[in-house]
């Protein structure tokens, strides 16, 4: 028991010089890895906007084949008849479509840049 307590009064602790540097630095990671991630946020709400700006223009092409015409409103194309699920909270909008074209718009409100596609064969390009 004796050897025992001789063996714990050697033992020796941080020192607080040395848990403030520990702390210091995890702050400066802490300070580099928070606007990265809300900037891969950002780029992950666009992402989903342009996925879903994809996904349309596939719904409205096979809605011109079942119509000859393309679709104007956007609760024809969401559901299992012509595919298009869209992505949580994505605002969703045809601007305008015709016998031989369409134009629709995305983004999210937690991204930073608003979408749009003119088709039919369109790319979609940042507004």
């Amino acid at each position: 028991m004796l050897l025992k307590m001789i063996k714990m009064k050697n033992q020796k602790g941080f020192t607080l010089i040395e848990l403030m540097i520990v702390i210091a630095i995890i702050g400066i990671l802490a300070a580099i890895a928070i606007p990265q991630f809300s900037a891969y946020r950002k780029r992950s709400y666009n992402s989903s906007s342009q996925s879903d700006l994809r996904n349309s223009a596939t719904a409205q092409e096979a809605y011109y084949v079942d119509e000859s015409t393309y679709c104007n409103s956007t609760s024809t194309l969401i559901g299992a008849t012509y595919g298009l699920y869209l992505s949580d909270k994505v605002v969703y909008n045809i601007d305008t479509a015709t016998d031989s074209t369409y134009v629709m718009r995305a983004m999210h409100p937690s991204g930073d840049a608003s979408y749009i596609i003119r088709g039919p064969g369109g790319s979609i390009s940042k507004m």
